[in-house]
């Protein structure tokens, strides 16, 4: 076995519930997205993974998620290193609408532009650009030493801060990066070998994106 790293998304919140732009509002877990917390937990017990740190955001539904999946682990005590550079990206004035409504508000194709482009910010936020540029340089920094010193990581964050990460394990260009989509609650696990290079990857549970 190489080297650790699982990556998770979190839960459905109860505003991908609702499909409205989260971002840095911070509602929690619905109980679907509770249930996808604690089933990634159990797919990562049965596989006989366990951790020696884990990393999250500092936003509820990240936390809740690491939470609930320690549990399921019996590691509440694991260290837990919270950061504002993994949260998700900043939707700055998309943030808080319904999907739809901004649509009506901005135009389907320039809101499209906005989701789906990787270096277009919408008004006030980030794009997935500006979001790589605050996670990559934290995951070099904190989290990728730690995993090369064979310790077991477990990072629990957002779609968009774990796409970047994905972006830069698997080599992604910006095109497959806006093509890529990461479920909720479905850990993502990597081998590393001792430079950082991927050996393998493997997601543990299927599941639809939403």
């Amino acid at each position: 076995m190489g080297n650790l790293l699982v990556l998770v998304r979190h839960g459905q919140s109860d505003w991908n519930e609702k499909n409205l732009f989260t971002g840095w509002r911070d509602p929690d877990l619905t109980e679907k997205g509770i249930e996808e917390a604690k089933a990634a937990g159990r797919a990562l017990k049965e596989a006989g993974y366990t951790f020696d740190v884990s990393y999250t955001s500092v936003l509820t539904r990240a936390q809740h998620t690491n939470d609930l999946i320690l549990a399921e682990l019996g590691q509440e005590d694991l260290p837990i290193i919270r950061d504002q550079a993994l949260n998700e990206r900043d939707y700055g004035d998309l943030s808080g609408l319904n999907k739809d409504d901004a649509r009506e508000k901005w135009g389907e194709e320039q809101v499209h532009i906005w989701r789906r482009s990787y270096d277009i910010p919408p008004p006030g936020g980030e794009s997935l650009k500006d979001t790589a540029a605050r996670v990559l340089p934290y995951f070099e920094k904190e989290i990728l030493p730690r995993v090369l010193k064979g310790e077991r990581v477990l990072v629990a964050a957002h779609g968009n801060s774990l796409r970047s990460l994905v972006m830069q394990l698997d080599k992604l260009n910006q095109d497959e990066v806006i093509a890529l989509n990461i479920a909720t609650g479905a850990p993502i696990v990597y081998e590393l070998s001792d430079t950082g290079e991927v050996i393998s990857k493997k997601i543990l549970i299927e599941r639809d994106y939403s």
